[in-house]
């Protein structure tokens, strides 16, 4: 059996082929590597593959030539990976002239290999509860409708229902199963513009997959939601979600209905995703009793940071700050790491990472594969003269490093339950 990996391409029909040719090569960032067994896994349960109209597929030919196919109707494979699975590889193609801007997803390479399909990823999670197989089950909408039905009134769940619907939202159904990590949206508003936000893309770079909450809700609605799920198995009540802005703009909210839910209960956890750029506010909802904080983070580096979140009215330090009134209040702290093939790996950045994570205590890093359309992306970081600089690690590369620089650092996918105070 020819035990080469190949190139994949999607036919004008739509069908999947590889080349008999070309071998399979991944981007990391606007460097082509060749893909090696090492680098590739079966292509798993829950990824969706994508064809990336107007890019023509790249192959590497057997004299080491980056070659690309260029016959009409035939276009670039990419796959998204299901949550547990952070990506290696960017899919490697020619962009053609005025070709289209791809939606807000995590693009990987695919490769051919031993009769099927593989993609450049690395599992560094266990799904568990994440799973696919627990979600959008037969019950869920008579769940959902006996839920709206005992809350009529309550916006939080009629925003829920929709986000466990329309767009299967795992946080949101978890609210309907009544378990686990749910999640509940508070602020129409946000305090930074990020290049790649799922909620409201304010950039020229591409439409948004989900719609923001356009109201702040009532403490009482959040106690309403919050409180009956906090009773659940395993149950992490999460602010701050897709469908919403910076939770931290609505703190006053949070803090009056933190502080009621903790005087009912001390069942659950309670957390949030946050880009914690206001610390005193922060800090509030770590003495009204919050348990942890996951924050977003592209960049370790001042500059890129910027960059990338656009902050209104405060900075990377600000951030630090953040993390440091956490910790005194016993708050578990993870990094929700926007990684990005090329950019994240590179010897500046790992660095300025490196650094933070010295300062700062974090006890958790959460790998998220970035969700931009790569050529807008790296056109952006162009135009500002951000392409970093040094040896580029690989994704695999960088990870190594991490785990022998930290090993006291808990590095994964999903959130944990965690109580910050007895």
């Amino acid at each position: 059996m020819d035990r080469k990996i190949k190139l994949v391409y999607a036919t004008a029909h739509g069908e999947l082929e590889y080349d008999s040719e070309l071998g399979a090569l991944g981007a990391n960032g606007e460097e082509y590597w060749e893909l090696r067994a090492e680098d590739l896994i079966p292509l798993p349960a829950g990824a969706t593959l994508f064809y990336l109209p107007g890019r023509a597929p790249l192959g590497l030919a057997d004299d080491g030539t980056v070659e690309f196919i260029n016959e009409k109707g035939i276009q670039a494979v990419a796959a998204i990976l299901p949550q547990g699975y952070t990506r290696l590889f960017l899919p490697a193609y020619q962009r053609k002239e005025n070709a289209p801007g791809l939606p807000l997803f995590g693009y990987t390479a695919v490769a051919f290999k031993e009769g099927r399909l593989w993609v450049a990823a690395r599992r560094t999670d266990e799904p568990g509860k994440w799973d696919p197989c627990f979600y959008n089950t037969p019950e869920l909408p008579g769940l959902i409708q006996a839920k709206l039905d005992a809350y009529p009134e309550n916006r939080i769940l009629k925003q829920l229902a929709r986000c466990a619907r329309e767009y299967q939202c795992f946080t949101a159904q978890n609210i309907f199963y009544g378990r686990w990590e749910g999640g509940i949206p508070v602020s129409p508003s946000c305090n930074a513009r990020c290049l790649g936000c799922i909620s409201k893309q304010v950039a020229e770079c591409c439409p948004s997959p989900q719609e923001r909450i356009a109201f702040t809700p009532t403490v009482e609605e959040v106690v309403e939601v919050g409180l009956p799920h906090l009773a659940g198995d395993g149950a992490i009540l999460s602010f701050g979600q897709g469908c919403e802005g910076e939770s931290l703009l609505a703190g006053k909210v949070l803090k009056a209905a933190i502080t009621t839910l903790r005087q009912k209960t001390k069942a659950g956890t309670i957390n949030i995703n946050t880009n914690a750029g206001l610390p005193t506010v922060l800090e509030e909802l770590a003495a009204a009793g919050l348990d942890t904080a996951r924050i977003s983070l592209f960049s370790a580096d001042p500059v890129s940071y910027r960059f990338y979140h656009r902050p209104q009215g405060y900075t990377l330090n600000q951030v630090g700050e953040a993390i440091g009134r956490l910790d005194r209040h016993g708050v578990f702290v993870s990094l929700n790491l926007l990684t990005l093939p090329g950019f994240t790996d590179r010897e500046a950045q790992v660095e300025k990472l490196f650094a933070f994570l010295r300062r700062y205590p974090v006890g958790m890093i959460q790998i998220r594969n970035l969700n931009i359309d790569p050529d807008y992306i790296w056109a952006r970081l162009r135009q500002e003269k951000l392409v970093p600089a040094g040896e580029a690690l690989g994704i695999a590369g960088f990870l190594a490093e991490l785990n022998r620089e930290f090993p006291q650092l808990t590095v994964g996918n999903y959130s944990r339950a965690h109580r910050g105070r007895a």
